[in-house]
């Protein structure tokens, strides 16, 4: 992306293009809000200490705040430079330089983003992936240069001006998408299904006679949840506890991107969950 967006700098320089000052501006951001995102995978690898037993794994979270601020900064500068262009028109040159950095910008993009969607696949993480999707559209802004370009060519010098504004529009389109991406896992929430999934491997164990409550949340890439399990009200303790570790291994292998999962296990009878069981995962809640 650095390399990419060096190349695309010299061409603004000499063309005057703000269109492609748009796109080097926003491929510029992302290079650089790869570093705060390498940071946080970094010290998310920490082991948890005293002061955070949880780890440092919200650190990944806390950097895409960071990222949505720059692309924000990123879209007010470019729309800005529009808006200047469209009002004190300026001559563009060497329009064949700035179709090339356009269509260099759009390969370069494109092979960000398909290194980082396989790799956050691969690791689980939402930020990685949405970040490779990020790239990919910036892919298309930078084709959408080449609009201006032509347009420049047919005698609408302006065209440039309007395809920066364009660009801008569409970053803040995406800095929302992404907004609502990272604030969700901020305030703890999940992807559609994940619950009920945990509940659907839950169910199918051998011994499990219902399924209480079930929480989980993202920590960084990987999930953590808790879950209440209701067994036979008959079962010693080991044999509970047995149950328990068979509903955690599948959890584990069966749900993915789970790292960590807690099991509470409580007595049923005939289907039925006592009051005082109940209360007593209430108050543990509580406490």
């Amino acid at each position: 992306m650095m390399a990419t967006a060096a190349l695309q700098l010299v061409i603004v320089a000499v063309s005057g293009s703000v269109g492609l000052l748009a796109d080097t501006v926003h491929n510029l951001g992302h290079a650089i809000t790869t570093i705060p995102l390498l940071i946080a995978f970094r010290l998310g690898r920490r082991a948890p200490t005293r002061r955070y037993p949880y780890g440092f794994r919200r650190a990944e979270d806390l950097s895409g705040v960071l990222i949505a601020l720059v692309i924000a900064v990123s879209a007010a500068l470019i729309i800005v430079e529009a808006v200047r262009a469209l009002v004190e028109p300026r001559e563009l040159t060497n329009l064949g330089w700035v179709l090339a950095a356009a269509l260099i910008g759009a390969a370069g993009n494109e092979a960000v983003a398909v290194y980082r969607i396989r790799i956050g696949r691969r690791i689980g993480s939402a930020a990685l992936v949405a970040e490779g999707h990020h790239a990919r559209a910036d892919g298309l802004t930078s084709l959408v240069v080449v609009v201006g370009v032509a347009g420049a060519w047919l005698g609408f010098p302006q065209a440039d001006a309007v395809v920066g504004l364009v660009v801008g529009v569409a970053i803040l389109w995406l800095l929302v998408s992404s907004c609502r991406t990272i604030f969700r896992r901020l305030m703890d929430g999940v992807d559609d299904g994940t619950v009920e999934a945990i509940e659907a491997v839950v169910a199918r164990i051998d011994g499990v006679r219902g399924v209480g409550r079930v929480r989980a949340r993202w920590t960084g890439h990987r999930l953590e949840a808790d879950v209440d399990v209701n067994v036979d009200g008959a079962a010693t303790v080991a044999e509970g506890h047995r149950i328990a570790e068979v509903v955690h291994h599948a959890l584990l292998h069966r749900v993915r991107h789970l790292g960590h999962v807690v099991v509470h296990v409580n007595p049923a009878y005939d289907g039925v969950v006592p009051d005082h069981a109940h209360e007593l995962t209430a108050h543990h809640a509580a406490g």
